[in-house]
């Protein structure tokens, strides 16, 4: 039988035992964590990366990597907190780039993010990362690096480009809330890994699926739309600004 990358599914009475404690796991983040800290100029934006790190930091160390291998919720709430909380912390801190950014890293950032949450959320490609330690990895490399690239063009942008911002954080907005709504209404449940280890936490694998399928609905689709409207403010004021002088 493989065993997941996170262990073998978790019995309630066992979870809070099952930190993840891989050494090469605690050697990797604390040295990406260094260099994050060492990038990042400012005081506020340094807390907002240690923030953001340790966000990260707990979601993969925490016994939520190993409830992760039982409940579908348990894997979204994981990605929730890496994209919706570490990784807009962590791109807020990133220096902005030197030169002018483009339409087309917004959108090339936004397309690689539609692309990676939407393929690591379909059947096959999840199912494949229980067996296989390199592709959970990947499906976790992957979602968050995007998700951090994508933030940095939301947060990190000239006034004057608020209205594609806003455009890119509405239509992110849309497909990661129609991915959610679909995972919620489905009739059947869709991953096969969970079948069988759901019961012990008093959830069917369906019910499982549409807890998990709410948390990434309606967290994203407030937070992605709340970023859109920031645009459109900072758009306003430099506006007002410009009236005043």
């Amino acid at each position: 039988m493989v065993v997941p990358y996170c262990g073998s599914p978790p019995s309630p009475g066992e979870l809070w035992e099952r930190f993840n404690l891989d050494p090469l796991l605690l050697l990797v983040l604390s040295l990406f964590g260094v260099l994050l800290i060492w990038m990042v100029r400012g005081r506020w934006e340094r807390r907002c990366a240690a923030l953001g790190w340790t966000m990260a930091f707990a979601a993969f160390v925490s016994p939520l990597c190993a409830l992760s291998v039982s409940l579908f919720s348990a894997r979204i709430a994981q990605h929730m907190i890496l994209l919706l909380v570490a990784a807009p912390l962590i791109a807020f801190a990133l220096p902005r780039a030197t030169h002018r950014s483009g339409s087309w890293q917004l959108w090339a950032t936004a397309c690689l993010f539609f692309v990676a949450l939407w393929f690591w959320h379909m059947p096959d490609p999840y199912d494949a990362t229980f067996s296989s330690t390199s592709v959970y990895w990947i499906m976790h490399v992957t979602l968050f690096g995007t998700g951090i690239l994508l933030w940095r063009e939301l947060l990190h942008h000239r006034p004057n480009r608020a209205v594609e911002v806003f455009a890119a954080s509405a239509i992110t907005c849309m497909q990661m809330g129609f991915l959610g709504a679909i995972l919620t209404l489905a009739g059947r449940p869709l991953f096969s890994w969970h079948f069988i280890t759901t019961a012990v936490w008093g959830l069917s694998p369906l019910q499982d699926q549409q807890l998990g399928g709410t948390l990434m609905w309606v967290p994203g689709l407030l937070l992605f739309l709340w970023v859109g409207v920031r645009s459109l403010e900072r758009l306003w004021s430099a506006l007002e600004a410009e009236r005043a002088i």
